[in-house]
């Protein structure tokens, strides 16, 4: 078979211009090995790729400047080229600029997933404020993919390899978390939980833990009454569906006490509930991933780390972890064995990075 044929076709949107964005980016395809699993396929513009290579002082790289993904060159990172025109730079600034163009990328490398010319999606992250537009009025990149899918189901889902942590409710006010979450909500949660463990990660029997949403989980309804009106009857009523579902367990002692080693994954109730944990535990290492998706989209679990943009602080560490889970779940959902990517070698150079 072709090696160009084995190569999983990687897209990724280039998110705020003036984030670190590019500068993992550049970092990760740096390493030529990279190129041995995949067939990278930026979308953005040579010109502003440029820019952030020169700050960076890296003077012997560059991406392959294309026209549009079809022309790929699988041994080279590429770039599509969806603006020509030259962008006013303000690195570490938050502009309308960075938005218009964050949108620009994700839209062109979006419309080439629908059309099958890339086989995943890792998204560089973006600024969730200076992005809303006519065209985008929605809380993150989440919810944008979902509704460009038209996917009702979804969920956000903070993976490393040794932990799993969805939530209930995502970008959304504190203020209004015990008011959105219901035993439904909860199910639907845990359905695409348990279905996106064995589908997408090769768990057969999947273990999932249930935060509570109060202190103590409610101490039997004396801090709030939802553990014992919504979240233990969705609980159960998940069990009853043959969803192994355990809990609801109070967050702190939960993974102060390393007890979420003992489970496949762990869905929270809202966003700090479950991130905080997450990245205290796999800061580096950790992966977003939209479960529920007919597409596979990753992302660094990161923002746009404007206090560091520019300056060749920022870690790449995470994106290329996003790229190896994307490629990972693509080949587990396909069910491609040794011939269509080699796992031991990912395996092998995954480990090569942690150390």
């Amino acid at each position: 078979m072709s090696e160009n044929l084995q190569k999983i076709r990687v897209g990724i949107s280039i998110g705020d211009i003036n984030g670190i964005g590019i500068e993992v980016m550049v970092k990760t395809f740096l390493d030529k090995e990279m190129l041995e699993f995949c067939t990278p396929i930026a979308y953005g513009s040579t010109k502003v790729s440029s820019y952030h290579r020169k700050v960076l002082g890296i003077n012997d790289w560059s991406f392959n400047g294309i026209k549009k993904a079809e022309d790929a060159n699988p041994k080279l990172a590429n770039m599509v080229q969806v603006w020509d025109e030259e962008v006013p730079m303000s690195l570490g600034q938050s502009t309308k600029e960075g938005g218009k163009y964050a949108l620009l990328s994700l839209q062109a490398a979006v419309a080439d997933l629908k059309a099958g010319k890339i086989d995943v999606l890792v998204t560089a992250p973006i600024n969730k404020n200076n992005i809303q537009s006519d065209e985008f009025r929605f809380q993150g990149h989440t919810e944008y993919l979902a509704n460009a899918f038209d996917c009702q189901d979804f969920m956000m889902l903070l993976i490393s390899d040794n932990l799993k942590v969805g939530l209930v409710t995502g970008h959304v006010p504190i203020s209004t978390v015990a008011q959105i979450i219901t035993q439904e909500k909860i199910n639907s949660k845990l359905r695409i939980m348990n279905q996106s463990l064995i589908k997408d990660f090769g768990i057969r029997k999947p273990k999932i833990a249930v935060l509570g949403l109060n202190p103590h989980s409610g101490d039997n309804g004396t801090i709030g009454k939802e553990e014992k009106d919504i979240i233990i009857p969705a609980i159960n009523r998940a069990y009853n569906e043959q969803i192994m579902a355990f809990g609801p367990y109070s967050s702190d002692g939960f993974f102060g006490s390393g007890q979420y080693k003992q489970f496949d994954a762990v869905l929270a109730m809202y966003h700090d509930q479950g991130l905080t944990p997450f990245k205290s535990i796999s800061f580096d290492d950790g992966v977003n991933y939209t479960a529920g998706l007919p597409v596979v989209r990753t992302s660094p679990d990161h923002g746009t780390a404007y206090d560091i943009a520019g300056k060749n602080k920022a870690s790449e560490h995470s994106f290329r972890q996003s790229i190896f889970m994307a490629i990972d779940i693509f080949n587990q959902r396909n069910g491609y064995d040794s011939i269509n990517a080699n796992p031991l070698k990912i395996t092998k150079l995954k480990r090569e990075y942690e150390r």
